[in-house]
């Protein structure tokens, strides 16, 4: 299901049609339109890895920082064989509009390793790390760029990095990297934020909707750790019943509503879904068209498109993942009616507790998991409220509305700080 580079897609030229249409209609001046356009810089590194027989494998790797108008370049790190430059510089510009949405001082960025991490040992993998962090010294720490977990990276990799940048600095620096464990500087609530964020939104727009969640359908499409955190709190919180969910593997239906604990806890097993007997396999072009009120693509980009968007049933889609939807598939669900509940707001609940985690690690001072997810809460549901108005007094979707607040306030930023020199 990892197909976000087939049949042509771009996510950069994808997010950068977006941007466009929001500068449009927001009337950006031509100026700060173009230097927001494109990234502040982008790193690419070859680095050599020892691997298990002995032998040296060179591998790829990207970071790009899109924006650090307002403040420290801030975004995940992701292990994937499909990572591309393209894609890491879609994600960090998606990046500085997110951050910019919940209002956190961040700038943008996103890197990434071309590799394939399900294939490599753990020493494999942790000198993988080791070694790209190494390359990376350079541009990152608190103060210029702190990366985090994303796809098929962890709490350990973050570890790894944190201890690789310390010794190379000669003494513990444990904000130079965001979901970290909590023994060496992590946040209580930080693996579950992005997923928890995300129905906090989830049922601030039922509210403004006078949709009923209680006892209604959800689909989940991605089921790592967005995904299951999504789904997992639907249920508990929401009294919803997840009727299908999804990995890389496998696509599944119960219209009874699946037991989320049992799938989670087979994911966790055996690293799939496939093989799980509370649910039905059907195919992929079907799952996307279950009837529910609520759908979460929480996997890669390019997942809901032209040619399946027709056929989806939600009456909210709510995009745990970055850049799941294509433009054109966005235009098809505003057409039917769909509420969209956009990457840059829905899945932000991840980058407002890195924020916390970060401020954590600065004062030396942690707080209580219930103090975390009291703040997220009221960030979400503000910048939830913002983006709505937003998109009222523009009369447009909520996407480009969510664009316009990110854009502004980056804008403002850039267009403060002027040119130096």
């Amino acid at each position: 299901m990892s197909d976000q580079h087939q049949n042509g897609y771009n996510p950069w030229q994808a997010a950068l049609q977006v941007y466009d249409e929001a500068a449009r209609v927001m009337d950006l001046s031509y100026d700060l339109w173009q230097r927001m356009r494109l990234p502040e810089r982008e790193f690419i590194v070859h680095f050599p890895v020892r691997m298990r027989d002995g032998k040296i494998q060179v591998f790829t790797g990207y970071r790009v920082q899109h924006s650090t108008a307002r403040g420290p370049a801030k975004g995940g790190l992701r292990f994937a064989p499909t990572v591309t430059q393209e894609e890491v510089r879609a994600l960090a510009a998606w990046m500085a509009w997110k951050c910019a949405v919940v209002n956190l001082p961040f700038g943008g960025a996103k890197g990434g390793v071309i590799c394939n991490p399900k294939e490599l040992e753990i020493g494999e993998l942790e000198r993988l790390t080791r070694r790209f962090a190494t390359e990376l010294i350079p541009i990152i720490g608190p103060e210029r760029d702190i990366p985090a977990p994303d796809v098929y990276t962890n709490p350990q990799i973050m570890a790894w990095i944190m201890d690789t940048f310390s010794m190379i600095k000669g003494y513990a620096v444990p904000g130079v990297v965001t979901g970290k464990p909590l023994p060496i500087g992590g946040s209580r609530g930080r693996g579950e934020a992005t997923g928890r964020g995300c129905v906090y939104v989830i049922q601030e727009a039922a509210k403004h909707l006078n949709l009923k969640l209680q006892g209604t359908a959800a689909v989940v499409q991605g089921f790592g750790n967005a995904g299951t955190i999504a789904a997992k709190y639907l249920q508990e919180d929401c009294g919803m019943k997840i009727t299908g969910i999804a990995d890389s593997m496998i696509c599944l239906h119960q219209a009874r509503g699946i037991d989320i604990a049992a799938a989670i806890a087979q994911k966790e097993k055996t690293g799939t879904l496939a093989g799980f007997t509370g649910a039905e396999e059907i195919g992929k072009e079907d799952f996307f068209a279950l009837p529910c009120e609520v759908l979460v693509p929480a996997a890669y980009e390019n997942q809901i498109t032209e040619q399946n968007a027709a056929r989806v049933k939600a009456r909210i889609v709510a995009e745990a993942a970055n850049g799941p939807t294509t433009p054109a598939a966005d235009k098809i669900l505003q057409e039917k009616g769909v509420f969209m509940l956009p990457d840059i707001l829905a899945n932000a609940g991840g980058v407002t507790v890195s924020y916390f985690e970060w401020v954590q690690d600065n004062y030396s001072y942690f707080w209580r998991e219930e103090e975390v997810n009291k703040y997220l809460r009221e960030i979400m549901v503000n910048s939830f409220n913002e983006v709505v108005s937003t998109a009222k007094k523009h009369n447009t979707s909520m996407r480009l509305g969510a664009y316009i607040v990110g854009i502004g306030r980056v804008a403002e930023s850039v267009r403060m700080r002027g040119i130096f020199p």
